[in-house]
């Protein structure tokens, strides 16, 4: 439920939290200060500290797109799919299975040395749509396309995850959370700049910077909606991708998922047309997935904690969304200089990933407790299955 109101100069901010940190009020509200935001900004239960705009925020806005609300990962979010496999088909051991997956699936700066006919066909749109856009030439050339072909199916780095996770009866899912990589970053970082130079030429002075905005009618804002709807395709086929991936390599290890029983794609990092208060705007979700009544969702905890598979509730008051998330407590700088590798291991127990000092800011400390904020929003979604990782891969 909405545990906090605070009236900025132009709108309010609702907010399904008590923890939320004075950094992040002061950045929503400087959000909502802006002229032509649609009637309050919604915070959610993992809200937290971002660039320009709070991670953790529902924006919606009438004629204007803010680039760094929808963040530098266009269209990142998570897939889970449900197989035929249970707890008793898996292995005593799953460090073969984590070492499969992490053959298949290249992390961080890794890419694959050849492209698949999804990246193939990813970069032929791309090359069609950047002629028809302005782009600088860093984001055009043959080195560029060699990246959008074979990033396809890669996970990336910091919270980037893939992991094999039991229901509450047993199943196994598989579950993973990447974006639009590479690409989706400087395209988001480009329109950043443009955004920010094009308040210096109009002479608009903003609380910070970051809320630089494109105007709906200019050449700016037609680009970046254009590139933003490419972006948000190629971080769902890349999801799409993975998850062939790890099939894969379940199979590698000569374990046979079978059929799927359920699957889920969502982003939560993203820009759309909805409609709500009787008007179409955009809405932009930075960390935040879409709630409508009967909309499947995944709320993941942290790489020790629990997962979520939601059903939306469509409750109007947050324009029909939810957390993605539990929500960072602690910046990673933080986290790295209070917790050890031991701390890791400790708090991961039973779970098949890295326990190393590269992966210590992941730790499940540096996270709001999901319990928490999975009942901040019993007025958002309802629990459908609750997921416990067993493997996890960290980018």
């Amino acid at each position: 439920m909405i545990n906090n109101v605070i009236l900025g100069r132009h709108a309010p901010v609702k907010i399904w939290t008590e923890d939320v940190d004075v950094n992040s009020i002061e950045q929503l509200m400087n959000t909502a200060s802006l002229p032509f935001i649609h009637k309050h900004v919604a915070a959610m239960p993992d809200v937290h500290l971002g660039l320009g705009a709070t991670i953790g925020s529902v924006v919606a806005t009438k004629a204007a797109l803010i680039p760094a609300a929808v963040g530098v990962d266009i269209g990142c979010g998570m897939a889970a799919m449900k197989t035929e496999l249970t707890a008793e088909d898996l292995p005593d051991s799953l460090a073969a299975l984590r070492s499969a997956i992490e053959a298949r699936i290249p992390v961080g700066f890794s890419r694959h040395d050849k492209a698949s006919d999804g990246g193939i066909v990813a970069t032929r749109d791309y090359i069609k749509l950047a002629a028809q856009i302005e782009l600088p030439v860093t984001l055009r050339g043959q080195k560029q396309h060699d990246a959008v072909s074979r990033q396809m199916g890669t996970l990336g780095g910091g919270n980037h995850f893939v992991e094999v996770c039991l229901d509450e009866d047993r199943a196994v899912w598989i579950m993973l959370h990447s974006g639009s990589r590479g690409i989706g970053n400087q395209i988001g970082r480009h329109f950043i700049e443009l955004a920010k130079k094009d308040m210096r030429i109009h002479h608009i002075n903003l609380a910070n910077t970051d809320l630089a905005y494109l105007s709906e009618g200019t050449k700016h804002f037609d680009d970046y909606w254009n590139v933003l709807e490419w972006c948000q395709r190629y971080a769902r086929a890349n999801r799409d991708e993975m998850l062939r991936l790890v099939v894969r390599a379940f199979r590698d290890v000569c374990l046979e998922p079978g059929e799927t029983k359920e699957l889920i794609n969502c982003h939560h990092n993203y820009a759309t047309i909805e409609h709500h208060y009787g008007k179409n705007v955009y809405v932009t979700r930075k960390g935040a997935i879409r709630a409508r009544d009967g909309d499947p969702g995944i709320i993941p905890g942290s790489m020790g904690a629990r997962s979520f598979i939601v059903r939306g509730k469509g409750n109007p008051e947050s324009f029909n969304s939810c957390s993605h998330g539990a929500g960072r407590k602690m910046s990673r700088k933080k986290a790295r200089a209070q917790f050890t590798s031991v701390d890791l291991a400790n708090q991961t127990v039973g779970v098949e990933c890295r326990k190393d000092a590269d992966v210590v800011d992941e730790i499940p400390a540096a996270y709001k407790d999901i319990d928490t904020v999975m009942a901040n929003q019993e007025d958002l979604v309802e629990i459908v299955h609750t997921l416990k990782q067993v493997v996890c891969v960290k980018g």
